[in-house]
């Protein structure tokens, strides 16, 4: 037996943010068990903690989605965090997780929050994508504000469209291998929403750390926003995900939301 939790992620409430599993006891499973269980939980991903292999590192955390593993991901990387503190009796106002992208720093206050990854791509988005684009999502090109490059892993492009109503109208079609961030942006109101391509069919994904966190230097270095915001996701799925963004004096973004345990136990492994 192992100990499992599932936790809500930046939910405004608890079961009205983004659910990850979190397996404690990770070490001795294989990657087939691994992704077995991930298969199993049938969540958008399911974590596994193990002892780190870098001294710096608290803990070391894989992170399955039902069909691959992911090197990084936002909301499991603040839920693996939520439920480690529950039990290891760590008490530092910082935890440092290893995972396939390298280290990642938590920071402990009213909320969990972690130092983003780079974007690895960024730019403006060539005319002959946004037409695409606008097909995928089926909207005009010219509803199209802006649009950039925001990839720090998935390979996410955004595009900021007039208002959260038209936002929340958006029905995509094949998404044809992307990953699409859409937003409305603006002092009064700021909504998100993600897509991306799963099991050969358009999947949203109720509220999204990574997303979020590639779309901030975006909206600030274009004035839309400034530094502290909120984002909210997750509406048309029936969740109120806030997502809260900051930068420090280094230029680095933060990304923190609620966290909250809604299941614990023990998972039986056979």
């Amino acid at each position: 037996m192992r100990r499992f939790r599932q936790v809500d992620v930046f939910g405004a409430q608890p079961l009205l943010g983004n659910p990850v599993a979190v397996v404690l006891d990770g070490d001795g499973l294989t990657d087939t068990q691994m992704l077995r269980i991930a298969r199993w939980t049938n969540l958008s991903e399911t974590t596994f903690v193990l002892p780190p292999t870098q001294p710096a590192a608290d803990y070391r955390v894989r992170i399955f989605t039902p069909g691959q593993e992911l090197p990084f991901a936002g909301h499991p990387t603040l839920g693996t965090c939520h439920a480690w503190l529950e039990t290891s009796g760590h008490s530092g106002d910082e935890v440092v997780q290893e995972c396939g992208a390298g280290l990642v720093t938590i920071r402990r206050g009213e909320r969990l929050a972690f130092a983003a990854p780079p974007v690895i791509r960024s730019g403006p988005v060539a005319l002959p994508d946004l037409t695409r684009i606008a097909q995928v999502l089926n909207i005009s090109a010219d509803e199209i504000q802006d649009a950039a490059w925001v990839d720090n892993g998935p390979g996410w492009v955004a595009v900021r469209l007039a208002s959260v109503d038209r936002v929340l109208q958006v029905r995509p079609g094949d998404l044809d291998g992307l990953f699409i961030g859409v937003v409305a942006a603006g002092p009064e109101a700021l909504e998100v929403r993600a897509f991306f391509p799963a099991n050969g069919v358009c999947a949203e994904d109720p509220v999204t750390g990574s997303l979020n966190a590639s779309l901030a230097p975006w909206l600030t270095e274009s004035g839309i926003l400034s530094y502290p915001y909120e984002a909210r996701q997750g509406q048309v799925l029936g969740r109120d995900g806030r997502v809260h963004l900051c930068a420090d004096k280094q230029g680095t973004v933060w990304v923190a939301g609620a966290t909250s345990t809604v299941i614990a136990g023990e998972l039986a492994v056979p």
